[in-house]
């Protein structure tokens, strides 16, 4: 993608209730535009963000059997009322034709279940699981800290349905896994703990994934011995670590970034959904629930990945794999070198934003490569040119990355490719 030629721009204001970094960043990189408090236009380089994430949430979702479905934003009331949810303060109500009550979901248990239900009546039917990715909504009283609490957001929710509960339980571990799995290919596996919540009437326990962050809204009890937390709901009749019994716990800060609950019979019970077992008798299903926001994880990133000058996005999320910067593009011989390499890039099947902007400072350019926050940065300057053999400068954006990280083969098989082709062109 040409610079000069993208929707969206770097800019330097900031709106004045930009109250956290994801929130400035995001917008003054071209990322994302508010349209009102707690909603957001996602524009091209923020959308493919984006997209990246899910991608690699429903490549995860996929591998531990859930098939992908997508539900509708919109439901009549009626389902809310069955299973007494129709007067949370959260919902936004809506009047259709000839006076149907209608909510905006902000999440789907009742949409999915009756949904199961159509399709699931005897043990042979069972397990199963479905998921989606799709926009929530919540009438907050108070939207803020950019992606991080929206009045509306995206979401991968995924449903489990179960004969027993030790079935239901054997797949939350494996959704647990998962989730890691998750975390770590997006970056942050090192700083994201297993945190310990209130199951409420479900289950002793319900589980968050808590990213540690000193801007977080949450505070999380830790054991930094099982690397595992307590959040603060429960820590005062939880205070040692549900792992090892540790009582020295430390009060941190993070970002909820996952959740996942053992709903039991609560909404199967609300709709009569039963099955028949191999005996033809009839019992209750039992089932799960398990979310994760990959537009609250975009933000999330973003909060643990920058410094002043802006964001330094992991590998395998960048908007782009390399943000070429032209410079002195008014010379011909530098324009000329800097469009070839742009396409070569390009027959090469490397995703990359290139600055071609003529009319843009050397200065105004680093800045905003900066900002924008792509790992590998290459420059084709006159300086370049008498400088490299290949007449071009590598750089790269602070990458941070740990010996066992994913990103580093990322970017080494990047690196690989160019080499390759200019070894093939020179």
């Amino acid at each position: 993608m040409r610079y000069s030629q993208l929707f969206g721009k770097t800019t330097k204001s900031v709106p004045s209730d930009a109250d956290s970094i994801n929130a400035k960043f995001l917008t003054q990189a071209g990322f994302i535009q508010k349209e009102i408090s707690g909603v957001y236009n996602y524009l091209p380089i923020g959308l493919r963000v984006l997209t990246k994430i899910q991608n690699i949430v429903r490549e995860e979702m996929n591998k531990i059997g859930g098939q992908e479905i997508l539900m509708p934003a919109m439901t009549q009331e009626e389902s809310w009322a069955t299973t007494g949810r129709n007067t949370m303060d959260i919902l936004f109500h809506l009047k259709g034709q000839g006076d149907t009550n209608l909510v905006l979901n902000p999440t789907h248990e009742e949409v999915v279940t009756p949904l199961a239900q159509k399709y699931l009546f005897s043990y042979r039917d069972l397990p199963i699981y479905i998921y989606q990715i799709q926009n929530k909504f919540r009438n907050e009283a108070r939207a803020k800290s950019g992606l991080l609490r929206g009045r509306e957001f995206n979401m991968k929710d995924l449903y489990s349905f179960h004969t027993d509960e030790k079935d239901l339980n054997d797949y939350y571990e494996i959704v647990k896994k998962a989730y890691f799995e998750i975390y770590k290919r997006l970056g942050i596996g090192d700083i994201t703990v297993l945190t310990f919540a209130s199951g409420g009437t479900f289950s002793q326990f319900s589980h968050e994934f808590q990213t540690l962050n000193e801007n977080g809204e949450d505070t999380i009890y830790l054991c930094e011995k099982c690397k595992v937390a307590v959040n603060k709901e429960i820590i005062d009749v939880q205070k040692v670590c549900p792992e090892c019994g540790n009582d020295q716990l430390k009060a941190v800060k993070a970002i909820e970034v996952g959740n996942i609950f053992k709903l039991r019979d609560k909404y199967s019970k609300a709709f009569s959904f039963y099955y028949l077992d191999k005996d033809g008798q009839k019992k209750i299903v039992e089932m799960g629930c398990y979310g994760i926001g990959p537009s609250r994880i975009m933000g999330a990133i973003v909060e643990s990945s920058h410094d002043d000058k802006g964001i330094i996005w992991p590998a395998s999320i960048a908007p782009y794999q390399v943000h070429l910067v032209g410079i002195d593009l008014f010379q011909d011989n530098v324009k000329q070198v800097a469009d070839k390499f742009y396409e070569t890039l390009k027959d090469n099947h490397i995703d990359v934003l290139y600055d071609d902007r003529e009319d843009a400072s050397p200065g105004k350019k680093f800045a905003d490569a900066d900002l924008i926050g792509i790992p590998i940065r290459l420059v084709v300057s006159h300086n370049s040119l008498s400088s490299y053999n290949d007449g071009v400068e590598y750089k790269e954006r602070n990458v941070k990355f740990k010996e066992d990280d994913d990103n580093i083969d990322h970017v080494d098989e990047t690196i690989k490719k160019i080499k390759n082709f200019y070894q093939k062109a020179n």
